[in-house]
């Protein structure tokens, strides 16, 4: 008869001080509350709601309406434009030229940095030239776009492309300087193309680098469209804000403003939302790659 050598596990209960203990490790591993995502924007929206309430009561109190307006006249101006379609239109047109400035500027801005990071020769020469365009205000402009390209659409998606274009370009030109030089010598000592260093060694180290000038550039993009409306223009958010003005409509402007930012603050969370969605699907797919056999992930 063989005689057990191993004996037998035995589940012992916790004592008052392991539970203890037990208790804390979970409550460490739970973080605090206000690492929670929901205290975030339960802390966001009181934080607003607190700056509300300081502006209504402010307002014919402390500061002339004239001058301040109020939240609640606001709203109920937000209200009326939804009502008309009014709002509708204005945001409309400014969110065309929002997109398609900014998407141009992402489309030359992007390959251009990472063309001059890889050509050391072409950056050396381009370089101040580049730096020179850069530092003129670009609202200045304006008058010289609506000139060359008219009073329509096309005015203003030049003036949002040279907001755009040169924070694309150098944080591209800034990402690919970044990457790792031992990852390049190792891909060119396995023979592999520029074009092949390009695409599985650059592109996936400036993601993150092109994702944050992307964030960057819709609060910029916003701005060059507005600020081309301000000048000629019959319908947008700028228009608005400047006929409002114009008619010293202290309301009008408020209202045109708010919506400039809620704007802004709607497509940064729809890019981080994508964001993590190309991240998520990227982890998968590095997954999945690292699970077939050998010979099958390529």
């Amino acid at each position: 008869m063989s005689v057990p050598t191993s004996r037998p596990v035995v589940s012992v209960p916790a004592q008052p001080r392991d539970r203890e203990a037990t208790g804390a490790a979970r409550g460490k591993e739970a973080g605090h509350w206000s690492d929670r995502p929901w205290s975030k924007r339960v802390g966001r929206v009181l934080l607003a709601l607190l700056l509300l309430a300081l502006w209504e009561y402010a307002s014919g109190r402390w500061v002339d309406p004239f001058f301040l307006s109020k939240p609640s006249q606001v709203w109920a101006r937000l209200v009326r434009l939804a009502g008309n379609g009014e709002l509708f239109l204005h945001l409309g047109v400014t969110l065309q030229e929002t997109v398609l400035g900014l998407l141009l500027g992402m489309a030359v801005g992007v390959p251009a940095g990472v063309l001059f990071a890889r050509s050391p020769f072409l950056s050396n020469i381009a370089q101040p030239f580049v730096m020179a365009f850069y530092s003129l205000p670009r609202v200045s402009l304006a008058p010289l776009f609506i000139l060359w390209f008219g009073l329509g659409l096309l005015s203003k998606v030049m003036l949002v492309f040279t907001m755009v274009v040169f924070v694309a370009f150098y944080n591209s030109y800034q990402g690919v300087k970044s990457v790792d030089p031992d990852l390049i010598e190792m891909m060119r000592s396995m023979r592999a193309s520029q074009r092949q260093i390009t695409r599985w060694v650059i592109l996936p180290s400036i993601r993150s680098w092109v994702m944050a000038s992307l964030r960057l550039n819709i609060g910029m993009a916003l701005i060059g469209a507005v600020i081309g409306e301000m000048f000629a223009s019959s319908r947008g958010l700028g228009y608005y804000i400047q006929y409002s003005s114009g008619m010293f409509d202290t309301t009008g402007v408020f209202t045109g403003l708010l919506v400039v930012m809620v704007t802004a603050i709607v497509l940064e969370a729809l890019l981080g939302w994508l964001d993590r969605g190309v991240l998520t699907r990227a982890r998968f797919e590095r997954k999945r790659t690292s699970s077939l056999p050998p010979g099958r992930g390529s």
